[in-house]
């Protein structure tokens, strides 16, 4: 299982171990979107990739490799994607620790309201 929001979970490397991956929310920082508790399926993105904006992702940070971090995806810049959370009261996003490392896209949330996640919140 992997922790995220702000939390960490498996090796501090840029690639999840395999092709899909469930992910547990801990924190607010993607609330109202997914929250704290909500498992996730994520499909590993290969190292590289383009990620649309408004993409939910599980990502990393090359200054925080520990911190493995489910946000939603603002725009591709230098050294990876500029991401930040649905929740604008929390910052532990590219505002905090710069451009991240998209390591998985978030397909849907499994628990414990079934379903693919809706676009970002209005604001």
């Amino acid at each position: 299982m992997i922790d995220d929001d702000s939390a960490s979970g498996g090796p501090p490397v840029a690639a999840l171990p395999s092709r899909w991956a469930m992910a547990r929310v801990s924190g607010p920082s993607m609330s109202p979107t997914v929250r704290h508790g909500d498992r996730l399926l994520v499909r590993r993105v290969r190292h590289g990739a383009g990620v649309a904006p408004g993409t939910v992702v599980l990502a990393r940070f090359p200054s925080r490799p520990e911190l493995l971090v489910v946000k939603r995806v603002r725009r591709a810049v230098p050294g990876g994607h500029w991401v930040e959370g649905d929740n604008a009261f929390v910052a532990d996003d590219s505002r905090a620790f710069g451009p991240a490392t998209v390591v998985g896209r978030v397909v849907a949330r499994m628990w414990p309201r079934p379903g693919r996640l809706p676009g970002p919140p209005p604001g």
